[in-house]
């Protein structure tokens, strides 16, 4: 079993990534195959809504990290989403990212577990655990959740690890993820099938 751990800052070794890392740690200790994917710095266009990507499988839009994720999400069995916190929001390029990929490849996310992470200095974090966690339940994945909301708080690396409560929920959420993992493995060994739902019916607010 493998889980991606996606990175929306554009510091590779900043405090998302030392989140991450401790989850990864916890998740490869239970024995599950870790991988932290880094957004980076270079520019990542947002979602234009332009429909393009209907059953093609992948964004149309080509040249950055969101038709590479989508792939290897495919192989995946689940993931870790992790972003920054911008003016009380989670970080646009992370957001971006998400809705191309959801949109273009949700079939690749969806019924299997997903969690979000965030990091902040000081605030923002829960709204931008809510407008993250979004995109996990419409695309009908369990939602692995730890001991505590899953944020840790520092300006810099090494604050995010005298963050003692934030490294603890991080740990926690890489074991519930093993054991949601393992649980959804032995369903499948004893024959439960992953749910075929309708997606058919679509309407809007406003009628005639």
């Amino acid at each position: 079993m493998k889980v991606l751990l996606f990175n929306g800052s554009p510091r590779i070794k900043g405090c998302t990534n030392t989140a991450l890392t401790i989850v990864a740690q916890a998740l490869s200790e239970d024995g599950i195959e870790c991988e932290i994917l880094q957004a980076g710095n270079k520019p990542i266009g947002d979602c234009i809504a332009c429909g393009g990507c209907a059953g093609k499988g992948k964004c149309v839009f080509d040249g950055d990290v969101v038709n590479e994720w989508i792939q290897k999400a495919a192989a995946a069995d689940g993931f870790v989403f992790g972003a920054p916190v911008y003016y009380a929001h989670p970080s646009g390029r992370m957001l971006s990212v998400m809705d191309r990929m959801f949109y273009a490849g949700g079939s690749n996310f969806r019924h299997k577990p997903g969690a979000v992470v965030t990091s902040a200095r000081r605030a923002g974090t829960t709204a931008s655990l809510d407008a993250l966690s979004k995109h996990l339940s419409i695309c009908e994945m369990p939602v692995v959740t730890s001991s505590y909301w899953t944020m840790v708080h520092g300006n810099k690396p090494e604050e995010v690890l005298s963050d003692k409560e934030g490294v603890q929920t991080m740990r926690n959420l890489g074991k519930n993820m093993a054991w949601m993992l393992k649980c959804i493995q032995a369903g499948k060994a004893a024959g439960i099938p992953v749910p075929d739902n309708d997606r058919s019916v679509k309407t809007n607010f406003i009628r005639e």
